[in-house]
């Protein structure tokens, strides 16, 4: 019978960092991302909120239009307004002529009408109606312009470096730029400030004088998870998307932008999601968080 030689302490040691090396590396190697959207417009970034690291990215800093994913930062003031007490849920918003004569979407008001900031929140989030935006920004900042340049100056606060605003909806406008990156930085920016509010962005539909009116967001009814946000299309960026994902204490947020139709930028976040939620970090409840500047940019 033949005896085993005994395995030097050395030897064992170098075994052992073999197995947790090839560990590591197995655990390291990153899924193939799907195909990016075949589009000059294309731009996308999936980040874990909890870690605020980038799964993936692709021209995620490369100047794009927003359309209306304007219209999230158009709420996010209204939410600081609300929560400084300058507003109530009931107060009334006057809808000027400048404000009815907004292309569509819109909600559509009569000559003097008014809107109560509770349904102004739901007609930007759900509907995006062009003319609430316009009439919010006047509100908040005496004209549309003056608000437009409050927007940009609350954005490069919060680390949007890359974008400008130059109106409340979205609506064409060459100076209107923003980055997938940003409106990453956005949308974290409202489930973080905002958790008391941000139940709007999951809503489907609201009724508003009699009516029902039905969002355009299909990813909320039909991808496990999604809660939001915001949707948003004109010509010059093709169809954009911002979404975010809570599964079993997984937290995602992810923006795709230069969609060639709403279906197909649809089904392009739903594989962003089914790929990358595996790779997010959980968080308990009362787990503490990682000490970092709450919207600092993103590795």
């Amino acid at each position: 019978m033949m005896r085993r030689k005994p395995v030097s302490p050395a030897a064992a040691m170098l075994a052992a960092l073999c197995l947790f090396l090839s560990a590591c590396t197995a655990a390291s190697v990153l899924p193939d991302p799907p195909p990016p959207i075949p589009s000059e417009k294309y731009a996308a970034i999936v980040v874990d909120v909890n870690s605020g690291q980038a799964l993936y990215s692709a021209h995620a800093d490369a100047l794009r239009y927003p359309a209306s994913l304007t219209k999230m930062m158009t709420v996010f003031m209204l939410f600081e307004t609300l929560d400084q007490g300058r507003l109530t849920k009931a107060s009334m918003i006057p809808v000027s002529e400048y404000a009815r004569a907004q292309v569509p979407t819109k909600i559509g008001f009569d000559r003097g009408g008014t809107i109560d900031v509770d349904s102004a929140i739901r007609a930007l989030v759900i509907r995006s109606a062009n003319d609430v935006a316009v009439a919010v920004a006047e509100h908040l900042g005496g004209t549309e312009e003056n608000f437009a340049a409050l927007m940009t100056q609350r954005a490069r606060q919060m680390g949007m470096s890359s974008t400008t605003f130059r109106n409340a909806s979205g609506l064409p406008n060459p100076g209107q730029q923003t980055t997938a990156r940003d409106m990453a930085l956005l949308s974290i920016a409202l489930r973080k400030r905002f958790p008391h509010h941000y139940h709007y962005f999951g809503n489907r539909e609201f009724t508003y004088a009699g009516r029902t009116i039905r969002g355009h967001n299909d990813l909320l009814e039909s991808v496990a998870g999604v809660n939001g946000l915001k949707t948003g299309y004109i010509r010059a960026s093709g169809f954009n998307l911002a979404t975010s994902v809570d599964r079993g204490g997984r937290q995602m947020v992810a923006v795709v932008m230069g969609g060639e139709t709403a279906r197909s930028r649809n089904a392009h976040m739903q594989e962003l999601i089914e790929q990358y939620m595996p790779m997010v970090g959980t968080s308990a409840p009362n787990a503490p968080q990682p000490r970092r500047p709450m919207l600092a940019a993103f590795n």
